[in-house]
């Protein structure tokens, strides 16, 4: 099987032709190739976001040839041979060819090489050890990458348990790369693999777990990966207390947000959500939305409830929380949904200073007053009138 990328217009810009003229000068016609991403994402028509560089020159000679261009560098992993070139206010991530010489799981040891197949050999799986030259040109140096991208299969490079063992993470890429390029079921072998393989994945950070479940959740429909991680006891041992799949599954549907799919997998626990989220080392923010939301689902109501709860709770809150509901319920929350979206919690209308024209000298009881008009106020639903004689009423109340 053959293909070209050629027409892709990346291949022609003038920061990427820059950067190519600057290695070729320096180590011939055939020094470097792109790898990886954009070319998998070009054959099978998905926008490229990043270009990465595969080249026979060593890390120095990468710095020095595009220093003799004035391609700005940035030495960003020399020990792994990774230089990331900008030109045109835009990165190319340049890596020498290399071969690992010594894993543990967690990190590599590398060894430089100027052969295609070494460097492939050592990649993860077939469709991301495709390489191509500016002319768009395509080399499959395991034989099976490119039928693979087109067929949407992700399998590994090799051996899987080897691969696997070499990095334990590629057991969560396997599914992440599924949720996003595969079709019909897993590889069978590469399952089995990740299911034999599910303990090590306490030997990760937390750190790069979490950014691999939130790149898999952000697929288009990462329904069929999460089964299959289910399947090989790969989602148990991420979230221990995981939720039943169904309000997941159709959640999917309602909504692309990674972190939203994220809390339908979780109880309605917000104590054990809080743990879960903790031990995947989480962002604070996400860490607390995720909490939030495992309240409990909410069941589109009165126009008035829902704007005392978006003041309250706050609209992204108010929202997840409906989207669970109308996920767990099947019973459609869309006019609750705009009116989140469409409306503004005004600003309480009166303050200390008020309070103070009244006679009321600075202290606690200038914040019970405040209180009191606060709650009178959203449960008469925001009104625009009214604030002094409530105020006066309130003020003038025995404590």
């Amino acid at each position: 099987m053959s293909g070209s990328l050629a027409g892709q217009p990346w291949l022609t810009d003038p920061a990427t032709v820059r950067v190519m003229d600057a290695l070729e000068a320096a180590g011939g016609s055939d020094c470097a190739r792109f790898v990886g991403g954009c070319v998998r994402n070009s054959l099978v028509g998905r926008p490229v976001d990043d270009i990465d560089i595969a080249t026979r020159l060593k890390p120095e000679e990468t710095l020095a040839a595009l220093k003799a261009t004035g391609i700005k560098s940035v030495p960003t992993g020399l020990a792994h041979g990774t230089v990331t070139a900008v030109a045109d206010r835009k990165p190319f991530e340049i890596t020498t060819l290399r071969r690992d010489v010594e894993t543990d799981g967690r990190h590599a040891v590398v060894a430089f090489t100027d052969d295609w197949g070494e460097d492939a050999r050592r990649r993860d799986f077939r469709l991301n050890a495709l390489y191509a030259d500016r002319s768009g040109r395509i080399f499959d140096p395991t034989g099976g990458g490119l039928e693979d991208a087109l067929e949407g299969r992700v399998v590994f490079v090799g051996d899987p348990y080897q691969r696997i063992e070499e990095d334990h993470l590629r057991i969560l890429r396997f599914f992440r790369f599924f949720a996003w390029y595969g079709r019909d079921e897993p590889d069978a072998v590469g399952l089995a693999a990740c299911a034999d393989h599910a303990d090590s994945l306490s030997r990760l950070s937390a750190e790069r777990v979490s950014k691999e479940l939130l790149k898999l959740l952000a697929a288009p429909d990462p329904r069929p990966s999460v089964a299959a991680m289910r399947q090989a006891g790969v989602l148990d041992r991420l979230i221990p207390a995981v939720a039943d799949l169904g309000a997941f599954e159709a959640l999917v549907d309602l909504s692309d947000d990674p972190v939203l799919r994220l809390s339908a997998l979780l109880p309605d626990d917000p104590p054990e959500v809080a743990r879960t989220a903790a031990g995947l080392r989480l962002p604070k923010a996400v860490e607390y939305r995720l909490a939030a939301a495992a309240e409990g689902p909410l069941a589109a109501t009165e126009a008035p409830v829902l704007r005392t709860l978006i003041y309250r709770l706050g609209a992204e809150t108010v929202r997840d929380r409906l989207l669970r509901g109308e996920a767990a319920s099947g019973v459609t929350a869309r006019a609750a949904l705009a009116l989140v979206a469409d409306w503004t919690p005004p600003r309480m209308p009166v303050g200390g200073r008020e309070v103070a024209g009244l006679g009321v000298a600075p202290g606690p009881e200038t914040g019970r007053i405040l209180k009191a008009f606060e709650d009178e106020w959203v449960a008469a639903d925001f009104p625009d009138d009214g604030h002094d004689e409530r105020l006066r009423r309130l003020a003038s109340q025995p404590i």
